[in-house]
Parts: structure tokens; sequence; C-alpha cells
């Protein structure tokens, strides 16, 4: 598997790094939330639970993932401003199957 960064941005006023990201996953099923967000952690030198992936989308057949993902400055930031859907899909003990987006 290997994640590589399209495109960053930098959101001042809501103290985040907003980045679009591609996951090239040849041969495999598409990875999981969490080995993606470990893999941009040390792509963009961030802390993993500053880090939370909106979407990913995979089309079918392919083995190419296009995602997007908010890098937070500190965790209080993000949990004022992400939807609950959304740390709920983030956190590490949330079992990968059955999700979308």
């Amino acid at each position: 598997m290997e994640v590589k960064v399209i495109s960053e941005k930098k959101n001042i006023l809501l103290k985040r790094r907003e980045v679009l990201f591609s996951v090239s996953h040849q041969g495999q099923g598409t990875p999981s939330r969490l080995e993606v967000k470990e893999k941009l952690a040390s792509l963009l030198n961030a802390d993993l639970d500053c880090i939370f992936i909106r979407k990913m989308e995979t089309k079918t057949g392919s083995s190419r993932t296009i995602g997007e993902a908010n890098v937070y400055d500190d965790r209080e930031q993000a949990e004022r401003i992400e939807p609950e859907h959304i740390i709920s899909r983030n956190k590490p003990d949330r079992e990968e199957g059955g999700e979308e987006g």
C-alpha cells in the first residue's frame, strides 16, 4: 500500500490542513481508515489523534482510492468542528465493516 498526498491546503480559520490523498493498493482490498491514517501521520508529521479521514472512495475494480482528510492542530479543535459521525468513523476501536464514504 502506497499513500500519496495530492494536495494540501492550510485553513487558518479552522486551525487545520485539508488534505486530498490517493492510496495505491495493487492486489489488495481497500485499506482500513486506521491503516491510511497511520501512513498519513508519518507523511504529514502529524499526531494520529488529530487526523480525521472524511471520505475514501474506490471505483469498482480499481486498485486506487481517493480520499479527503482534515489534520487539526489539536484534538480539542477537531472535536468542536468535525461532525459526530466523522469522529466515530475515525476511532481506532471501531470495526471497519459496512461503512460508506
